[in-house]
Formats: C-alpha cells, structure tokens, sequence
C-alpha cells in the first residue's frame, strides 16, 4: 500500500512540474526563419523530394554519424555483455537442464512456419523500399533498419532461423559504416561539406535516381541499422536460452 502511495504521489509531483510546459504550448502560425530556408531553397539545393529525410542526412548529418555511432556502441555492448553473462553463469548442470528441457519444447505449428516463410521475406522487401525511397516518401535508413530488423525477430520466433549468421551481419556492418564516412568525406572532398549529397548528379526531383549521394546514404544506414539491431535480437533471444 505504501509502495502504490509513493508512486502516486511522484506520478502527481511530475504532473504538476510538467503541466505549466503543456499549459504555455500553442500552435505557431509561422515557421522560423531557418525552417523557411530549408523550405524555400532545400528542394532546389537537395534535389530530394522528402525534405524531411533529406535534412536528416544533409544539413544534420553529423548528428545522424552520431546516432549510427550510438546504436553500434549499444549493439557491441549487448553483445559483449550477454556474452560475458552467459559464458559466467552456466554450469555444466544448467546445460544439461537446459537440453533436456529443449528437448520437450513444442515446436512452432505449420500455420506459423507457413506463415512466416510467406511473411519474412516481403518483410525484408519492404524494408528495403522504406530506406531506398526516403529520399522521395517517408521512411529512410533507421525506418527501414528496424523493418529488417523485426523481420529477423519474427524468422525466430516462428523457428524458420535458429543461429544469426555473425560473420555476414559483421561484415555489412563494417561495409556500410565505412561506406557512411568514405560517402561524407566525398562530400567535403568533392561539394560543400561532410555528407554534401551534390557531389552525385541531383537528377529529377521525385525521381528514384535523385538527390545526389542520399539514397546511397540512406542504403548504407538501413544496411547498418538492420544488421546491428538483428545482431542485438539475436544476443536478447541466446541470453534467454541460457
């Protein structure tokens, strides 16, 4: 009772801190003049249909280099500590325990199996539609990563993928992570800055083949943001076997 009193009593103290921030709220009529520019000269400039996406890569690429970063250093930390966990804790007896029980488990039923071998791969397809076309419709590379990502998820679940394979998820992470930077020096290279998308043909706005460098941004993100979030799936579902 206690317990449920103190935890209504913080839930009523962060209401009354964070209500005067609701309170002040209102609905702008205008854009400021930083987000007027991007309107009015980021089409031209960027080629990109998607402004939004293509701001995102462009004009704040170092916080999205950040972001990538973040996600690889929470990935390779899971990884390293489930590990760790999971070589310290299990003795030969909970081993055996745990073969024993496996044995027992009843495997997923063949509407599911059916179902996820239809389902998985256009799961897939459609990730990759998100992170190709963020340059011209909402989505982009995190989008599409996280797509691919519950795709694999589901791949478990259903017992159609038993083992990640490590050594491929490894090396397109490393692949497009170097292709990521290697695409932002170009920019500084060859445009204006570091992951200036001009120093690729702009071409057609609305086209599949326009705003420069940005879909190949966005294919080196997704590609990273897929394979380290299905690297972190498979360490959360081995961590739950042991």
């Amino acid at each position: 009772m206690i317990k449920r009193l103190l935890a209504l009593a913080l839930v009523l103290v962060v209401a009354f801190l964070v209500f005067p921030l609701f309170a002040q709220m209102d609905e702008r009529a205008e854009v400021g003049a930083l987000a007027a520019a991007y309107l009015s000269d980021g089409p031209a400039l960027l080629g990109a249909a998607n402004l939004v996406t293509a701001v995102v890569v462009t004009y704040r690429g170092l916080d999205t280099l950040g972001e990538v970063t973040v996600l690889f250093a929470a990935s390779a930390g899971i990884s390293l500590v489930f590990g760790t966990l999971g070589r310290g804790t299990r003795s030969a007896d909970a081993k055996n325990r745990d073969d024993s029980r496996s044995t027992g488990r009843q495997p997923p039923s063949e509407l599911v199996e059916t179902g996820a071998a239809l389902l998985v791969p256009l799961i897939f397809l459609f990730g990759v539609f998100v992170f190709v076309h963020g340059h011209l419709t909402p989505g982009g590379g995190f989008q599409g990563g996280v797509v691919i990502a519950s795709g694999v998820l589901f791949a478990f679940l259903a017992g159609t993928l038993h083992h990640a394979p490590h050594r491929l998820l490894g090396v397109l992470e490393i692949v497009s992570g170097a292709g990521y930077v290697a695409i932002g020096l170009l920019g500084v290279w060859l445009a204006l800055g570091f992951l200036d998308p001009r120093f690729l043909p702009l071409g057609e706005i609305g086209r599949l083949f326009s705003g420069g460098a940005i879909p190949v941004i966005y294919v080196l993100v997704g590609v990273k943001v897929g394979a380290e979030l299905s690297g972190v799936i498979d360490a959360m579902r081995q961590r739950s076997e042991s």
